[in-house]
Protein backbone atom coordinates (compact mmCIF):
# COMPACT_ATOMS: atom_id res chain seq x y z
CA UNK A 1 0.00 0.00 0.00
CA UNK A 2 0.63 3.67 -0.39
CA UNK A 3 1.15 6.51 2.05
CA UNK A 4 -0.80 8.92 -0.09
CA UNK A 5 -2.41 10.24 3.14
CA UNK A 6 1.11 11.19 4.43
CA UNK A 7 2.33 13.42 1.10
CA UNK A 8 1.13 17.34 1.81
CA UNK A 9 -1.67 18.51 -0.76
CA UNK A 10 -1.81 22.08 -1.35
CA UNK A 11 -5.48 23.90 -0.33
CA UNK A 12 -7.52 25.59 -2.44
CA UNK A 13 -6.31 28.51 -0.82
CA UNK A 14 -2.49 27.92 -0.79
CA UNK A 15 -3.15 27.68 -4.88
CA UNK A 16 -5.14 30.78 -4.78
CA UNK A 17 -1.96 32.95 -2.85
CA UNK A 18 0.30 31.09 -4.81
CA UNK A 19 -1.77 32.43 -8.08
CA UNK A 20 -2.23 35.74 -6.75
CA UNK A 21 1.39 36.29 -5.99
CA UNK A 22 2.91 35.06 -9.10
CA UNK A 23 0.46 37.26 -11.21
CA UNK A 24 1.57 40.35 -8.46
CA UNK A 25 5.49 39.47 -9.38
CA UNK A 26 4.63 38.80 -13.43
CA UNK A 27 2.90 42.17 -13.58
CA UNK A 28 5.28 44.63 -11.42
CA UNK A 29 8.46 43.95 -13.75
CA UNK A 30 6.41 44.38 -16.64
CA UNK A 31 4.89 47.65 -15.52
CA UNK A 32 8.47 48.83 -14.75
CA UNK A 33 9.44 48.23 -17.82
CA UNK A 34 6.77 49.66 -19.84
CA UNK A 35 6.43 52.13 -18.13
CA UNK A 36 9.72 53.41 -17.62
CA UNK A 37 9.44 54.01 -14.00
CA UNK A 38 13.27 53.67 -12.28
CA UNK A 39 15.20 55.66 -15.24
CA UNK A 40 18.04 53.52 -14.04
CA UNK A 41 18.69 50.25 -16.03
CA UNK A 42 21.04 48.65 -13.42
CA UNK A 43 18.42 49.24 -10.78
CA UNK A 44 15.51 47.99 -12.75
CA UNK A 45 17.63 44.71 -13.73
CA UNK A 46 18.40 43.72 -10.41
CA UNK A 47 14.98 44.47 -9.15
CA UNK A 48 13.43 42.23 -11.89
CA UNK A 49 16.12 39.42 -10.82
CA UNK A 50 15.20 39.50 -7.13
CA UNK A 51 11.02 39.60 -8.11
CA UNK A 52 12.13 36.60 -10.23
CA UNK A 53 14.06 34.86 -7.37
CA UNK A 54 11.16 35.56 -5.12
CA UNK A 55 8.80 33.86 -7.82
CA UNK A 56 10.80 30.89 -7.90
CA UNK A 57 10.45 30.62 -4.15
CA UNK A 58 6.65 30.84 -4.73
CA UNK A 59 6.31 28.64 -7.17
CA UNK A 60 8.33 25.95 -5.11
CA UNK A 61 6.59 26.44 -1.94
CA UNK A 62 3.34 27.29 -3.56
CA UNK A 63 2.79 24.77 -6.67
CA UNK A 64 5.73 22.20 -6.25
CA UNK A 65 4.97 22.10 -1.95
CA UNK A 66 8.65 21.65 -1.56
CA UNK A 67 9.40 22.32 2.43
CA UNK A 68 11.38 20.62 5.04
CA UNK A 69 8.96 18.58 6.08
CA UNK A 70 7.95 16.92 2.55
CA UNK A 71 10.29 13.61 2.26
CA UNK A 72 12.28 14.12 5.30
CA UNK A 73 13.79 17.07 4.21
CA UNK A 74 15.77 15.88 1.39
CA UNK A 75 13.74 17.70 -1.58
CA UNK A 76 14.83 20.82 -0.31
CA UNK A 77 18.29 19.78 -0.14
CA UNK A 78 18.38 18.63 -4.02
CA UNK A 79 16.94 22.02 -4.67
CA UNK A 80 19.38 23.45 -2.71
CA UNK A 81 22.47 22.02 -4.59
CA UNK A 82 20.88 22.64 -7.49
CA UNK A 83 20.57 26.39 -6.83
CA UNK A 84 24.32 26.10 -5.48
CA UNK A 85 25.63 24.50 -8.47
CA UNK A 86 23.45 26.84 -10.77
CA UNK A 87 25.22 30.12 -9.23
CA UNK A 88 28.58 28.58 -9.81
CA UNK A 89 28.12 28.03 -13.14
CA UNK A 90 26.60 31.44 -14.04
CA UNK A 91 29.45 32.77 -11.68
CA UNK A 92 32.06 31.16 -13.77
CA UNK A 93 30.80 31.71 -16.77
CA UNK A 94 30.29 35.44 -16.04
CA UNK A 95 34.09 35.34 -14.83
CA UNK A 96 35.63 33.67 -17.37
CA UNK A 97 33.65 36.07 -20.08
CA UNK A 98 34.87 38.86 -18.31
CA UNK A 99 38.44 38.19 -17.95
CA UNK A 100 38.38 36.67 -21.75
CA UNK A 101 37.77 40.18 -22.28
CA UNK A 102 40.07 42.13 -20.60
CA UNK A 103 42.90 39.49 -21.49
CA UNK A 104 42.31 39.41 -25.38
CA UNK A 105 44.71 41.90 -27.79
CA UNK A 106 42.69 44.28 -29.59
CA UNK A 107 43.23 43.79 -33.44
CA UNK A 108 45.03 46.67 -34.82
CA UNK A 109 48.29 45.56 -32.59
CA UNK A 110 48.75 42.94 -33.91
CA UNK A 111 48.45 44.61 -37.60
CA UNK A 112 45.15 43.46 -38.55
CA UNK A 113 42.50 45.55 -40.33
CA UNK A 114 41.30 48.17 -38.13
Amino acid sequence: MSDHAEVPHGSRRGYLIGFLLSAVLTAVPFWLVMTGAIADVGTVAAIIIALAVVQILVHTVCFLHVNTQSEGGWTLLAYAFAAVIVLIVIAGSLWIMYHLNTNMMPMTEMGGPS
